[in-house]
């Protein structure tokens, strides 16, 4: 058996730490017990920070009867475009996802931790977390970061989810000290954020329904790509399209990647016709 520092316990059995009522928080225990598990409890080494893939870029919409997450599936290490079909789009729990842009390898790393964060609180308590709840959470963990972030690995992710108290989706911004603000329609994060949202600002309407979202979305992510090399559009060769979940009080689902492709060449097609895309794209 092996206890949190990383030794044996005795006559095969869990270290005394595993056995006291504590907190329902898993960071916390696992801060308490074994810190150098947590991203940003291990320090770098002395000398300069490696170029390592980076992630980017994000969208959250709000709709009618939910919420709607979509991120590309480009990752890049400075010039260089380091991964194709990265996921940067996670299922948190049932009613929650979270999208990571910034250093990749920490972000996923951190997504994970906090999966099992918002489980662990479930099987302690007996009770889903709060909207809210998760979403500070999720802020405390951005804030253990900080001194990686501080020396260039920082990671900037977006959360959303559908409030049971109040019956609609909510998204949910940071920043690399931990602050959380609440966006209001929609938002973006990473470095095509600016075109997203801009793109975001003629096209969303509070009206949408869930595919009109997701198509929103994937024409923002697209007007993103256009100006952001970091940002990578509809791959119509090769067949990659953005991962988008979709959120409402049913619960959580992965919009199948045969139904993004449909909506991504309806995008596509539009744009070859004229470059702001018919509005009937959005009906």
């Amino acid at each position: 058996m092996i206890d949190a520092a990383g030794r044996a316990g005795e006559a095969g059995r869990l270290p005394a730490a595993f056995l006291t009522p504590g907190s329902s928080s898993f960071t916390e225990f696992l801060g308490a017990h074994a810190a150098h598990l947590l991203p940003g409890g291990r320090p770098l080494p002395p000398g300069s920070v490696p170029e390592v893939p980076h992630g980017t870029t994000i969208v959250a919409l709000q709709f009618t009867d939910g919420v709607i997450m979509a991120g590309d599936r480009r990752a890049t290490m400075g010039n260089l475009i380091a991964h194709r079909e990265i996921e940067k789009v996670y299922p948190t729990d049932e009613y929650s996802c979270v999208g990571i842009a910034g250093t990749a390898g920490i972000a996923v790393e951190l997504v994970r931790i906090f999966q099992v964060e918002l489980e662990h609180y479930e099987k302690i308590e007996g009770a889903l977390l709060s909207l809210d709840g998760k979403a500070n959470r999720l802020s405390t963990m951005i804030r253990g970061n900080l001194g990686l972030a501080m020396q260039g690995l920082a990671v900037v992710p977006v959360f959303a989810g559908y409030d049971l108290e109040r019956a609609t989706g909510r998204i949910f911004s940071y920043d690399v000290t931990g602050g959380r603000y609440e966006e209001t329609a929609f938002h973006s994060v990473g470095s095509g954020s600016v075109f997203a949202r801009g793109s975001l600002k003629k096209l969303y309407r509070d009206d949408f329904n869930a595919d009109q979202c997701v198509t929103a979305a994937v024409q923002a992510l697209y007007d993103a790509a256009d100006d952001d090399s970091a940002t990578g559009g509809p791959d119509l060769t090769r067949r990659i399209f953005p991962v988008v979940h979709v959120i409402t009080g049913d619960g959580q689902t992965r919009m199948p990647d045969s139904r993004v492709a449909e909506i991504a060449d309806q995008v596509v097609a539009a744009r070859m016709i004229r470059p702001d895309g018919p509005n009937a794209a959005l009906s």
